[in-house]
């Protein structure tokens, strides 16, 4: 089954740049997990200062620029697993947000997990 992953954290966090000791572990975490399979794809986002919001409300689009001020937290990167268990994309997570807790103490967030529709299977 297909998991996609993403961390969300303080926008403060994106604009100050992860430590180059954890951009070093997360290289080699990204290389062991697209080589054993598990990791599909993933990637990193810019601050929100250079996205766009398209919100529908009361069946009118706004399309907002960012950044996003009202926002707490952001998303700062995507990942899509492929495993044979929900446990497996969860320990999977797990491992990726110890690499923060080890090289970026400071650093604080949340990482979410959810499963993915098959194609042509919905929900």
């Amino acid at each position: 089954m297909k998991y996609l992953t993403f961390i969300r954290h303080a926008e403060s966090f994106r604009e100050a740049g992860p430590p180059q000791a954890l951009m070093a572990a997360m290289g080699e975490f990204v290389q062991r997990s697209l080589k054993s399979g598990v990791l599909v794809d993933t990637g990193g986002l810019l601050p929100s200062k250079e996205g766009v919001r398209v919100r529908l409300t009361k069946g009118r689009i706004t399309v907002t620029d960012g950044p996003f001020t009202e926002s707490k937290e952001i998303i700062g990167g995507w990942a899509i697993l492929k495993t044979e268990t929900r446990e497996e994309a969860v320990r999977i997570a797990r491992e990726f947000m110890e690499l923060h807790r080890e090289h970026w103490p400071q650093f604080e967030g949340e990482s979410e997990v959810r499963a993915m529709f098959e194609p042509g299977v919905g929900p």
